[in-house]
């Protein structure tokens, strides 16, 4: 009897084991939520210093895992990052550098512009404006391991068939390609299709989307998710609810360098955004079971903009104590809030002052997850698994490439290193003689980057210099070169006509609230508006009679001609000092055989619009310019001219 029972018991316990052992093996993945806030400053958190904005969430967030204190965005502005991270690859190679995959034009590549500026030193790149559905992203990897994968909020690398639903995610939410939310974050939502739809009036997209986010782990409790929230939050347009707009006025301290109360209200509805999310996980006990990784795109809006509310003008944000902000190869551009939980595995409320790029998430995650990668894939990025568990410090190095002139934050075309302490920045071709620029900093005694010691460290200027030299080459970086139409007498744009009309020095007489430049005259005619180009550079600039909120935007020209060369079109936004027509198309092609054709031009200005400047020609003849218009990103029509058919 004795013997039964013992044989009973060991039966039991070997089955026991046996099933133990087989949890093991079988044990779930972990969950990953992924929290990618958009034009969230490097300051923008109570937990890294901010005094006026209140992020009690995401300070709990990191006192449940590690903080990064030396965490960078790839580029300074947000579609490069985001496809760096899907990815792992340097915008460099991926040729997407600049935010401009809402743009109808389908570009696969990068290119240089055509014809610079005669003010530029360099030719600037085009950018490409799609992620290509060649690169494996992190979605797919995580799906091909057995993950269920949803995208909610902004994508903005392209729309379909660019979009989530083609990159890895089973669900998109609310699938737009867009850069911001069209038209408001307060519903009703013109920019939002079904099942989402237009939303309760005052209801906040931020919000919904938290919500929907939260349904989502509901429904995938019982297997491993990958859930990539990339919030709204706190691009334009900058709206919030009123009350807490109200409630953030009275905090209002003049002193503070940051002090925008519709920012601030902005910064809580994304908090509350993190907030829900990890009470989600709390509720259905899955805690213990899911990284989440909290990081921003790009620096904060550091410059005037609109005036965001009547009584309280401000910058928009400070990134101080870092130089710059969103847009320019500063600290403040690329160095982000980070965080990372790991439950098991990282130390709460631990701090990390190792290098960490945007290109490192696909790897670093994959690692985390025990997934794999593609066969053959090729990465940018390190695993910044040994930096969490804080045995060492992957990356020595870190680099951005950002190609661009930017008017609103004055950035030239750069490339930058970070070595230890030492950050060198090549400016590409600024400097006497078109040749390279270099900007030296020790960002251990001086984090502003105010002294820049490149004349005083020739030796170590060449040192990292050859780095850059070496990302450039190795990335197969499209870089800028020397713009043969510089011209070192020109000056900036001419500034844009007077509000209210008037004539600019050296041009003819304004007409239908137009003013031409030296180069032709203005005659309404029955036909339209008639422009005599005498010149090599015939333009004509008009101020709108209300300012057009951010883009993106088309612009529908027509008109005929008898001139030659290329047309441009050139824009003014408000609040970017010194108020001359900085911004511009790309060269477009004109039909110049006297009959009337229509052109179609796609831009996305960062403030709202107040004043436009049509190039439509490069040399002497007649232009009639018959209507223009203008467009969002929906189609509707924001703003348009014709004359009056009394006028024709």
């Amino acid at each position: 009897m004795k013997t039964a029972a013992r044989t009973l018991v060991a039966l039991v316990s070997a089955a026991l084991l046996t099933s133990m052992a087989s949890g093991a093996v079988q044990q779930r993945k972990p969950n990953v939520v992924f929290i990618l806030a958009d034009d969230l400053g490097w300051r923008d958190t109570s937990l890294y210093g901010s005094t006026y904005l209140q992020t009690p969430n995401i300070e709990k967030l990191a006192s449940r895992g590690m903080r990064f204190d030396n965490a960078y965005a790839a580029n300074p502005l947000c579609s490069p990052t985001r496809a760096s991270i899907l990815t792992g690859l340097y915008p460099a190679r991926i040729g997407i550098t600049a935010p401009v995959c809402h743009l109808p034009e389908e570009r696969m590549e990068a290119s240089l512009i055509a014809r610079g500026q005669p003010t530029h030193r360099a030719r600037q790149q085009v950018s490409a404006t799609r992620l290509s559905l060649s690169h494996v992203t992190l979605a797919e990897n995580l799906k091909t391991a057995g993950y269920s994968t949803a995208h909610f909020g902004k994508w903005h690398l392209g729309p379909e068939p660019f979009d989530p639903l083609h990159q890895g995610f089973d669900e998109d939410m609310p699938h737009f390609a867009g850069p911001g939310p069209a038209g408001g974050y307060l519903a009703p939502w013109r920019f939002v299709k079904p099942p989402v739809g237009p939303g309760k009036t005052g209801d906040h997209i931020e919000d919904r989307m938290a919500q929907e986010a939260a349904a989502f782990i509901r429904r995938n409790k019982e297997r491993p998710f990958f859930l990539n929230y990339w919030s709204f939050s706190v691009h334009s347009p900058w709206d919030a609810p009123p009350d807490r707009v109200a409630h953030h006025a009275k905090r209002v301290d003049s002193g503070n360098s940051q002090r925008n109360p519709v920012y601030a209200a902005m910064v809580e509805r994304l908090d509350a955004a993190v907030g829900t999310l990890m009470q989600t996980l709390e509720e259905e006990g899955l805690t213990r079971d899911t990284i989440i990784v909290f990081f921003s795109d790009n620096g904060g809006v550091h410059w005037r903009g609109q005036q965001l509310a009547a009584q309280y003008e401000a910058p928009v944000t400070s990134n101080a104590p870092l130089r710059g902000g969103k847009a320019t190869l500063y600290e403040g551009g690329t160095r982000e809030p980070c965080v990372v939980v790991w439950p098991g595995r990282v130390r709460p409320g631990s701090r990390s002052s190792a290098f960490l790029s945007s290109v490192d998430w696909h790897p670093t995650l994959l690692e985390m997850t025990g997934a794999k990668a593609s066969a053959g894939q090729l990465f940018d990025g390190l695993s910044q698994v040994p930096a969490l568990l804080e045995r060492g410090t992957p990356r020595k190095s870190l680099f951005c490439f950002f190609p661009h002139y930017t008017p609103a934050t004055g950035a030239i075309p750069g490339t930058w290193v970070r070595e230890g302490k030492w950050k060198l920045i090549r400016l590409h071709h600024d400097g006497e003689g078109q040749k390279d620029r270099f900007e030296l900093y020790n960002l251990d005694q001086d984090i502003g980057e105010t002294r820049n010691l490149a004349d005083r460290e020739p030796a170590r200027v060449r040192k990292l210099d050859a780095m850059i030299s070496e990302f450039l080459a190795v990335t197969g970086a499209l870089t800028p070169d020397a713009n043969p139409a510089f011209d070192s007498n020109a000056r900036a744009e001419d500034p844009a006509p007077p509000a209210g009309g008037g004539r600019r020095p050296g041009g003819g007489a304004p007409v239908l609230g137009w003013s031409p430049s030296r180069d032709c005259t203005l005659q309404q005619t029955a036909a339209g508006l008639r422009i005599d180009s005498t010149g090599a550079d015939p333009y004509l600039t008009v101020a709108l009679d209300r300012s057009i909120p951010a883009g993106p935007f088309a612009i529908e020209i027509r008109m005929s001609s008898t001139a030659r060369g290329a047309g441009q079109f050139f824009w003014r936004e408000e609040g970017v000092s010194p108020p001359f027509f900085r911004e511009r198309s790309r060269p477009v092609e004109v039909i110049h055989d006297a009959m009337p054709h229509s052109y179609r031009l796609e831009f996305s200005p960062m403030h709202p619009v107040t004043a436009i400047r049509l190039d439509p020609a490069a040399g002497a003849g007649v232009i009639v310019l018959q209507q223009i218009t203008l467009r969002n990103f929906q189609g509707e029509v924001v703003w348009e001219w014709k004359p009056a058919p009394s006028q024709r």
